[in-house]
This record gives C-alpha cells, sequence and structure tokens, in this order.
C-alpha cells in the first residue's frame, strides 16, 4: 500500500487492497478513507472511488514527510482530530495502538489518547456475559476490544465481531442483535470506530441463494393414498392439495387421504405424534382443540383427544361445538374438563344457547368452583410462608403504581413479611388501617392498574406487550412479583390472562401456537387476515408485496409459489408477533411469578390456576354467601329463627329486591367486595346478638346482627346500616 507500506490483504481491519496496474498503485481502501490530506474531488467512476490518482499522489508526496509516533517510520498520513494534538500515525499502526477511526461524515481520526469511550454507570456490573455473536464470555470492561450496546441493558460484544457482523450485514440490516433497534446502534457504532458499508447483505447478493426453499414437499405419505393419479399428483384448491406436516414439514397427505374437508384444519404425520405422546407434550398441543364426542353409557364425553385420523378443530369451532353440545358430562364419572369454561378472550355478553341445558350449566360451574376450592388450599399451603414481621408500605391511592413499585423495591420489603397499608391523601395525612381491607383494597387497585397498564395488550383477554423501557427498568419482572403476593396475601387474582400467555408461562414459549385473536395490533391483525383469507396465488403475491417491509423486519419473508404457503407465513408471523416478540419480557414477568413459590404451583396445577388467572371470579349468589358464614348464636331459637331471616334477605338481595348487593354485605362485613382466591383469614362468621342495628367487625370477618321479632324489621335495619356505612366511607 502507496500510504501505510504494508502489503498485508485483510479486508476486515484495512479495507479491500486494490491495485491499479496502469497507475503502477496499490491501497488499502481505509487508509484512503482515512487519510487527512485528501478528499473525493471526482465521481464515483473517476480515480479510486472519486479519489482522483492526481491527488493520491500528492497526498502519498505530503505523508512521506511526516514520521509516525508509533512505529517511527515515514508516510504517516492519518493525524489526531483533537486541538493541538500532533500525533500522526499509519493506519495499522493506529488499529494496533487502539485509535478510533470514524467512517462517517468528514472520517475523522483520534489517536489513542484523546479517542471517545463508552460511558459505564458506576452501579453496572462488572462481571462477564455472552457475546450475542460469537457466545463467548465477554468481560463488561471499558476497554477497546469490547463494546456495549447503547439501546440493551445487558448487552456486550467484541469489538472484532460487531465488525465481521458490520461488514457482511452492510448498512440496511446491520442492528442490535439482541432487540433488533438499527438507528441508535448504527450511530453508536459509527462513533465507536466500527466500519458499516454501504452495500447490501452478503446474503442478498448469493447466486440462488435461497433457491432450496422454492422446492416444497409434494408427496402423500399415508397409509392408504386414494389418489387415482398417485402419490405425488397435487392439484391446489382441490381435495387433491397436499397438506404437509405442520410440525417437521417433511410428511405430507391429500386432504381427502386424511378426511380434510379445508387447509384450515391442521395436520400431524405419525412420526410426530408419536414424538409428542412419548414426550408428553401432546396434549399440551392440542389443548384447543374438543374431541369428536363418544357415546358411552348414553353420555357425551367431551374430553376424549381425537383418534389421528380425526382433524384437529381450531379454537373458534371449539366454541360452537361446546353451544351445540346436549350434554358436558365425562364417562366414567371424570369431572369435567377446564376447557368448558371459556377463556376471556372467547367470553360472550349472551345467555348460553338454550341447548345447553340446567344441568349442564350447574355441573360446569360445579366443576369450576371445585377448582378454585383447589387454589384456595393451594394458596393457603403457600400462605405458610408469611411471619409475623410487618413490612408497611405507604400507598397513594392516586398514584398506585409508583409508591407500589416504591414499597415492593425497598430495601426492608420482603414477601414473606406480613404486609401492612398505610394509604396517604394529596394533603399528606395518612389514615392507617391494619386490617386486610385496606391490603385487600390496595391489591384490587394494583390489579386493575396493571390490567389496564402498557405491560399488557389485549381487549379483555390480555398478553404480555413488549415495552422496551419496561424492560430496561426490569417492570415486568416487579409485575410478576405483585401478582404472586397478591394472590398469596389475600389480594384479587388478574383475571385477565389469555390461553395463550398462560400457556406460555405454564409449559414454555416454544411449545405455545398462538391465535389471531391474540393480536392487539390492529394493523398487524388486519395484514395478517388479507394474507390468511387471500383467495388466489397473485392476490397472496400482491398482499406480500405490500407489506414487505412489515414482513421483512419480523424476518418472515419467504418465498410463496403456492396458495398454500400463506399457512405457513400466518403461523410465522403469528409466532413472531405475539411470543418471539415479547420473548425478553415474558422471561421477566416469569422469574417475577416465581416469588413465594407461585409458578411452581401453577406448572403443577394448570387447571386449577387457569380457572382465576384467566377467569374473573364468580359472581357472587345467595348460595355463595351463605356457605361463606358460619352461624353463631347464644340460643338455638335464635340461630334457628335468625339464619331464616338472614337466607331470605340474602335471596331478596340476590333477586333485586333490596336496595344493597351481596356485594356491598361482603364489603361491610370483610373490606373486600368479591372473595379472595386464597380465602378469608379468619374464615366470616355471623353473630345473632342483642344489639339494635348490625355491625361489621372487618379485623374479624365477623356479621354482628340484631335479634328482631319480624323479618321486614331485620331486613329495614340491615338496609339501613350497610347502606348508610358505605355511603359514608365513600365519600
Amino acid at each position: 500500500c502507496v500510504l501505510c507500506g504494508r502489503a498485508d490483504d485483510c479486508p476486515e481491519k484495512y479495507g479491500e487492497k486494490r491495485t491499479y496496474v496502469e497507475y503502477n498503485l496499490t491501497v488499502h481502501y481505509y487508509c484512503l478513507l482515512m487519510s487527512s490530506g485528501i478528499w473525493q474531488r471526482g465521481e464515483e467512476d473517476e480515480g479510486v472511488d472519486g479519489f482522483l490518482i492526481t491527488d493520491i499522489r500528492k497526498e502519498v508526496n505530503r505523508a512521506a514527510k511526516l514520521k509516525c509516533n508509533i512505529c517511527k517510520k515515514k508516510g504517516a498520513s492519518i493525524g489526531c482530530v483533537a486541538p493541538k494534538c500532533k500525533r500522526s500515525y499509519h493506519l495499522p499502526c493506529g488499529i494496533q495502538r487502539e485509535c478510533i477511526f470514524q467512517f462517517m461524515e468528514d472520517f475523522r481520526s483520534y489517536c489513542w489518547e484523546h479517542k471517545p469511550v463508552q460511558t459505564f454507570m458506576d452501579k453496572e456490573s462488572r462481571g462477564a456475559s455472552q457475546c450475542t455473536i460469537c457466545l463467548d464470555l465477554v468481560e463488561h470492561l471499558p476497554a477497546y476490544t469490547v463494546l456495549k450496546s447503547p439501546c440493551c441493558k445487558n448487552a456486550w460484544f467484541h469489538r472484532e465481531c460487531l465488525q465481521y457482523q458490520a461488514l457482511s450485514a452492510g448498512i440496511f440490516f446491520f442492528r442490535c442483535a439482541v432487540c433488533n433497534n438499527k438507528d441508535k446502534f448504527q450511530k453508536e457504532m459509527l462513533r465507536m470506530g466500527i466500519y458499516i458499508p454501504e452495500k447490501d447483505a452478503s446474503w442478498e447478493l448469493e447466486d440462488n441463494a435461497y433457491q432450496d426453499l422454492l422446492q416444497c414437499y409434494q408427496h402423500c405419505d399415508v397409509k392408504r393414498c386414494l389418489c387415482k393419479k398417485g402419490r405425488d399428483y397435487n392439484k391446489p384448491d382441490s381435495k387433491w392439495e397436499i397438506k404437509r406436516c405442520q410440525y417437521c414439514g417433511s410428511r405430507g397427505t391429500h386432504l381427502a387421504c386424511s378426511s380434510m374437508k379445508s387447509w384450515e384444519q391442521n395436520w400431524e404425520c405419525v412420526e410426530c405424534r408419536s414424538i409428542f405422546a412419548k414426550s408428553g407434550k401432546h396434549s399440551k398441543q392440542k389443548k384447543r382443540s374438543l374431541a369428536t364426542s363418544k357415546k358411552r353409557r348414553g353420555t357425551s364425553c367431551l374430553l376424549e383427544e381425537p383418534s389421528p385420523k380425526s382433524p384437529r378443530q381450531s379454537s373458534g369451532s371449539q366454541r360452537n361445538f361446546l353451544f351445540q353440545s346436549p350434554k358436558i358430562m365425562c364417562q366414567n364419572n371424570l369431572s369435567p374438563c377446564s376447557h368448558l369454561e371459556l377463556p376471556a378472550s372467547n367470553r360472550v355478553a349472551m345467555s348460553f344457547s338454550p341447548l345447553m341445558s340446567n344441568r349442564d350449566w350447574s355441573l360446569r360451574q360445579k366443576y369450576l368452583r371445585e377448582q378454585r376450592r383447589e387454589v384456595c388450599n393451594i394458596l393457603k399451603e403457600l400462605k405458610t410462608q408469611i411471619n409475623t414481621k410487618t413490612t408497611r408500605l405507604n400507598i397513594n391511592a392516586e398514584n398506585i403504581w409508583s409508591s407500589a413499585l416504591k414499597g415492593f423495591r425497598q430495601r426492608n420489603f420482603s414477601p414473606t413479611n406480613t404486609i401492612e397499608i398505610n394509604f396517604t391523601n394529596c394533603k399528606n395525612r395518612s389514615k392507617t388501617d391494619t386490617s386486610a381491607a385496606s391490603k385487600h383494597h390496595f391489591f384490587q387497585l394494583l390489579m386493575l392498574h396493571l390490567q389496564n397498564s402498557s405491560l399488557f395488550e389485549g381487549s379483555s383477554a390480555k398478553i404480555l406487550s413488549f415495552d422496551f423501557q419496561a424492560v430496561k427498568e426490569n417492570l415486568y419482572f416487579e409485575a410478576g412479583k405483585m401478582i404472586a403476593v397478591s394472590l398469596v396475601h389475600g389480594g384479587p387474582s388478574p383475571g385477565f390472562f389469555s390461553k395463550t400467555l398462560f400457556d406460555c408461562l405454564i409449559y414454555g414459549p416454544e411449545n405455545v401456537k398462538p391465535a389471531l385473536e391474540d393480536v392487539a395490533d390492529v394493523d398487524v391483525a388486519q395484514t395478517i387476515r388479507k394474507i390468511k383469507y387471500a383467495n388466489s396465488l397473485s392476490s397472496l403475491q400482491a398482499t406480500i408485496h405490500d407489506c414487505y417491509e412489515f414482513l421483512a423486519a419480523a424476518g418472515c419473508l419467504r418465498p410463496v409459489t403456492a396458495l398454500c404457503d400463506k399457512n405457513t407465513l400466518v403461523d410465522d408471523i403469528l409466532i413472531h408477533h405475539v411470543i418471539k416478540r415479547i420473548i425478553s419480557p415474558l422471561e421477566s414477568f416469569r422469574q417475577g411469578l416465581k416469588t413465594l413459590g407461585v409458578l411452581e404451583k401453577m406448572q403443577v396445577h394448570p387447571d386449577a390456576f387457569s380457572s382465576i388467572l384467566c377467569h374473573k371470579p364468580e359472581r357472587l349468589s345467595a348460595e355463595t354467601i351463605c356457605d361463606l358464614f358460619t352461624i353463631h348464636s347464644s340460643s338455638d331459637v335464635n340461630k334457628v329463627k335468625g339464619a331464616d331471616f338472614w337466607m331470605g334477605y340474602l335471596q331478596d338481595v340476590e333477586s333485586g329486591e333490596s336496595v344493597v348487593t351481596l356485594e356491598d354485605i361482603l364489603l361491610f362485613v370483610t373490606g373486600s367486595s368479591s372473595i379472595p382466591s386464597v380465602g378469608f383469614d379468619p374464615e366470616p362468621t355471623i353473630k345473632f346478638l342483642c344489639i339494635r342495628y348490625p355491625i361489621g367487625n372487618r379485623l374479624l370477618n365477623c356479621l354482628e346482627v340484631p335479634i328482631t321479632k319480624t323479618y321486614q324489621q331485620f331486613k329495614n335495619k340491615m338496609e339501613l346500616t350497610i347502606r348508610n356505612t358505605l355511603r359514608v366511607e365513600k365519600e
């Protein structure tokens, strides 16, 4: 090289080595770019990429007079741009001495003393982590060979790895390997001396690089092929179209050969089905499908897995099948399936089909109550970890999230301590209530805030969103921790998890197949629908062309040669948008839910926890309230008479013949308008005493009611006291 004097041919360090025989000239591209006394004065096709030959000769002559401050030889064409710094050096010498060369704007160079450095927070750990590119360990040190991502908190790279990636990806695809940020990441890397070429990615420039992807498996592998034209015959949009295995894609079947009526149905080959069966994951993959009913002892069973020949039903068909089913019972006295309660995403604000009998409905409700009782016992077992040491949280109800976050992050907070809530008002005067009522009210406000926060997305059934700032501040971990603490400490359950989010927590995201209903973004959902319902290959290709940038950013671009390819494309988009996009928040959320051992219990008892995490609490009934309270009385006569009045009053309230509600009664006695998943501690009681008006003792969860001669007197006193007490509290 005429500028550095070296014969090394190392493109990643010195750029492309170019030789021009007609000019008797050899030069490294980076040496030319970084030389201080030369500019591009010509067009791109003149000289060497716009550097005129005469200008290069002049620069060589200028550099011949300058001595390198590193190797002490002449020909140092690069100078430090720092004011008053007169150091000059060759490009290879500068790299060896860890100088910084910025391949942008004016192509500035900085010597080892004045070079830019990355700033590190004092609280950042000085340990080691994996380089996301080469997966080798990289130490968290402010060194030349180590670079930290400006957009991710814990992303560290080797400088050499980043330079190789930049040369391969080019300016259009070079981005953070962790969060995919492009602008902020490229700006920082250019500042720190990474050269990003203005070219397409290397994998885009290879001839026929994706040729193998254009060949789809087209062969019917079922034991008995019904097609007269042979196993390799494939006619799109007909019963002789070949459907590939949804898992491996290396086995196929004609739709008619496997009794499939449409492409919307999934099919798996024998090999994949046997693998899932042996690993115990087959049932997890089929959670959204209901089996075809089998008649045994005159009862329809909905719990059986479909036979290998039976197509799996979509979640939509599952709901319709459930509503039309004449009976919902399991064979051999098995409990009804947990799927019989629809997830939040499938709830409908209308009465059930008349075809579902009252008996079926009561069986369904009975099963749900059994699951919630099981959860209650599990949470009570976890509650034994709570000790008598108290931790006070100062909570501002008007800013519930900030004050709760501050309380959970304070140094003396421990989830095993008894929590005491101190509500403060806007005038900085506090009102302390050590009862479970204030604690339940706090957790109720907190769960409501989480449901409507930016950490979750969706209408009624929520899934995690991707909030970069929340990831950076570790808020997903705190949210999971708060939910776990709420469940064990007597707060309400969230009740807004989608089935997909719940399955990701229980079985892992790699074993979950999301549905279109999980997509909260209207534009993304519309794009998926256009692809899913494209009725011809031309319309499908036109749709893909319209959303090319979105598919490229999602990494879902694939060759489309047949209409059937749309199903694989839709699955790829759903998996990326619903699952892969939130892997980092999901893992943090899972870690938070491990608090007090909640996640471990969820994974052991998924059906039980689904009843409280994916569904709102059961609406209170007179029977529920009656069973909740234990009656105490000074005499058997008063007990029998008072119990009759009490039950009659509950029935009047339930039927709407009262000015108060069942929730009002529960709130009056316990301070909570719903029954916590862990139950009340102590258990609610009712006493019939010789007093004038009812008293709700929230410390003991005890309702003290007066003994009256008539039912009307009993009802009037109950309504007057409860209504006025709650009105005063509200004011």
